[in-house]
């Protein structure tokens, strides 16, 4: 059987005055994979990123993001994905029950499935003790796991994560893998961005983005091999320094 693609992208490209910010990038991801999106800062992730999430319009090339085109269809896009963003992903005056609840309204749920995801949500990541407690006084660890649980409340196709580990013990950060992982069986796709180059073996793929273009892409283990590297951290540095 065929994989499906849920994320098309031909010679995507964003401009800002003279500066072309993602130059005539393409690629595809498949359902269920986890695709990291590698890069240093300033390589252009997260202009590409919000090119395919429906907020910001490409100035050429084309996308398509759960079947649906980045120029006619991005408010069908933003219904059909989840975003985490590692700045804003959850209100700290709310707590992290009112949370749920308001986000689970704007994805469109019904009360009733509002409460049945939040119960769930409460059991699945033992949040009994601190559901009426406000974000704020959350450790950022609590903050990330419970930020994309919330992102997947409306069992979105794709998942998009911009550096989601940024800033949290590594501990944590292999239990918010463990998250990603469990959630890619479950034939979500997961769309990651991190610079976190030991993050990027734990990817199905891996495209590393150097200038605004698509410098490589494929299996960590191939791009190992291709350049003589040991870890994907010596990949990285190998393209970026060129």
């Amino acid at each position: 059987m065929k994989e499906e693609t849920v994320i098309k992208v031909e010679n995507l490209t964003k401009q800002f005055g003279d500066f072309t910010a993602v130059n005539a990038i393409s690629f595809e991801v498949k359902k269920g994979e986890i695709f990291g999106f590698l890069g240093a800062n300033g390589a252009g992730k997260t202009t590409a990123m919000k090119m395919l999430i429906g907020i910001s319009n490409p100035t050429s090339g084309e996308a398509e993001v759960a079947s649906f085109n980045v120029y006619k269809n991005p408010n069908s896009i933003k219904k059909n994905i989840g975003y985490m963003s590692q700045k804003f992903a959850l209100y700290d005056d709310l707590t992290v029950k009112e949370n749920i609840t308001f986000f689970g309204g704007i994805y469109g749920l019904t009360r009733k499935q509002i409460n049945e995801k939040r119960q769930l949500l409460v059991e699945e990541l033992g949040l009994q003790e601190i559901v009426n407690n406000l974000v704020s006084s959350l450790p950022l660890g609590w903050k990330q796991k419970i930020a994309f649980s919330v992102a997947l409340l409306h069992n979105p196709k794709i998942v998009f994560l911009d550096e989601p580990t940024g800033g949290v013990d590594p501990i944590t950060r292999r239990q918010f893998w463990e998250m990603i992982y469990k959630t890619a069986n479950q034939g979500t796709t997961i769309f990651v961005t991190t610079h976190y180059m030991d993050e990027a073996e734990y990817c199905d793929r891996v495209s590393i983005m150097v200038n605004g273009k698509i410098e490589a892409l494929d299996t960590p283990k191939n791009l190992k091999e291709k350049y003589k590297a040991k870890s994907m951290n010596d990949v990285f540095l190998k393209l970026a320094r060129g």
